[in-house]
């Protein structure tokens, strides 16, 4: 029998209307044993509150109840809430003691303990809303089976555990039960909660579709598929009808929020087929990530990322010298920082970094730019944007950048990377900009 995990996203699962939608999806699909789900939307961001502001008794009565709005209007939706209420008040107990501990704002341990809690309440309810519907469902919990380190907010998953446990836990349950599971979060050695980062509950479904050998990952949302840029940047927009595993992961990876960057890895590992739909509207169909397309063209999409920090890092002791960017990186990668595009002159270096301010932790930090200071020049420039075209063989063909470079002549390209990846180009340009320039290579690329 083929095996499919589905996953809904925070809008998905926003409320009891939305979550009837995802639950005839699971009905509908046989094959579908497992569904892993988000908090419902707007939750997260009061939990990311609670847990990195300083916040007086009134503000942290008054975003636990807007979370409390949320779930218990999902909750008077079930036909009989009387199974789950009271699990739902334990976890909201949690919560507000949580928010309330002492130590909450400088303990990364009790942060992701608070993360956790929306995906735990979806889940709850979204498991009795099946078994209401009639089918067979069981609240599960995913820190069970989605071990990992202890670098709370962005735990680094152990995937040999995680099989073990899944055999285990899960697989003997699966032909008589449907499991409905966390995103985002699982546990460390000590079995203290942790997270996988922003956005992680796609990377989650991708995890145990390799763990429990699945054919098929769903990722429900509330777009058609993939779109060939962000729809809400120009109504021009289209769905694309596949992927493949590298077009995907690039868009991933430089800004599509419609996947997490980690949820292709294990997709690939494993060739599993990745399907992208929206939970209102599933009968349009949707995106299909395979390992090959039947078309694969030089451009397929375009991506944008905002909060981009960019790093210059200038010494004249780098003229001719061996060694310096060695140091440079040992640096980045002591206080676990990844870097995205690089350019070198003969005494400098810039790079760019990841830094969005809804992070759970902030990424390039005061400590990191000391130790870059004590070997160079330290300048750090924000409120810039990545524009990235995403396509195949970009640099195997004339013409194929000198069209993407002609449509953006007139906007000021900060920093540009290209030939090191056939399946991208990429350029920081100003956040002001970057609506219009991703308008005019849309328009340039995809509509003429």
């Amino acid at each position: 029998m083929s095996l499919n995990i589905a996953k809904f996203g925070g809008t998905s699962v926003a409320n009891i209307d939305a979550m009837r939608n995802c639950a005839r999806i699971v009905i509908n699909n046989p094959a579908t044993r497992v569904v892993v789900v988000s908090a419902a939307a707007g939750v997260t961001n009061y939990l990311v509150q609670l847990a990195n502001e300083e916040l007086t008794s009134e503000q942290i009565n008054e975003l636990i109840a807007k979370v409390e709005e949320i779930e218990f209007s999902i909750l008077r939706g079930l036909d009989s809430p009387a199974p789950v209420a009271a699990k739902l008040n334990e976890l909201l107990v949690q919560l507000r003691e949580l928010a309330s501990h002492e130590e909450i704002l400088h303990r990364p341990d009790l942060k992701d303990a608070i993360l956790s809690l929306g995906e735990r309440m979806s889940s709850l309810m979204f498991a009795e809303l099946l078994c209401q519907m009639g089918h067979a469902a069981a609240n599960f919990d995913a820190r069970k089976v989605i071990k990992t380190d202890n670098d709370y907010g962005q735990a680094e998953p152990d995937i040999g555990l995680i099989a073990q446990q899944a055999e285990k836990l899960m697989k003997p349950e699966l032909a008589s039960t449907v499991l409905v599971t966390q995103g985002f979060i699982g546990s460390d050695e000590q079995d203290n909660t942790t997270t996988l980062g922003r956005g992680g509950s796609d990377y989650t479904a991708a995890l145990l579709a390799e763990a429990l050998d699945a054919d098929t990952c769903e990722i429900w949302t509330d777009v058609i598929g993939v779109y060939t840029t962000d729809p809400r940047i120009t109504d021009k927009a289209r769905p694309l009808p596949e992927l493949s595993f590298e077009e995907a992961a690039e868009m991933a990876t430089f800004g599509a929020k419609v996947l997490h960057p980690a949820t292709m890895v294990p997709a690939v590992r494993k060739n599993i087929r990745v399907f992208v739909g929206s939970s209102r509207e599933p009968e349009k169909g949707g995106t299909w990530i395979a390992k090959n397309c039947d078309h694969e063209p030089y451009y397929r999409a375009l991506t944008r990322r905002k909060d981009q920090v960019l790093v210059t890092v200038k010494t004249p002791s780098m003229l001719y010298a061996s060694g310096f960017l060695q140091q440079v990186f040992e640096i980045l990668a002591n206080h676990n920082l990844s870097v995205d595009l690089v350019t070198t002159s003969e005494i400098a270096v810039s790079l760019t970094i990841d830094n969005p301010p809804n992070s759970v932790r902030a990424r390039l930090n005061k400590a990191t730019i000391e130790d870059l200071k004590e070997i160079s020049e330290v300048t750090v420039e924000e409120g810039y944007d990545l524009v990235t075209v995403v396509g195949n063989n970009m640099h195997s063909a004339a013409g194929v950048s000198s069209r993407i470079f002609n449509a953006v002549s007139e906007f000021n390209l900060r920093l540009i990377c290209y030939g090191a990846n056939p399946h991208n180009i990429s350029f920081l340009v100003k956040d002001e900009d970057s609506t219009d320039v991703i308008k005019v290579l849309h328009q340039d690329l995809f509509e003429s």
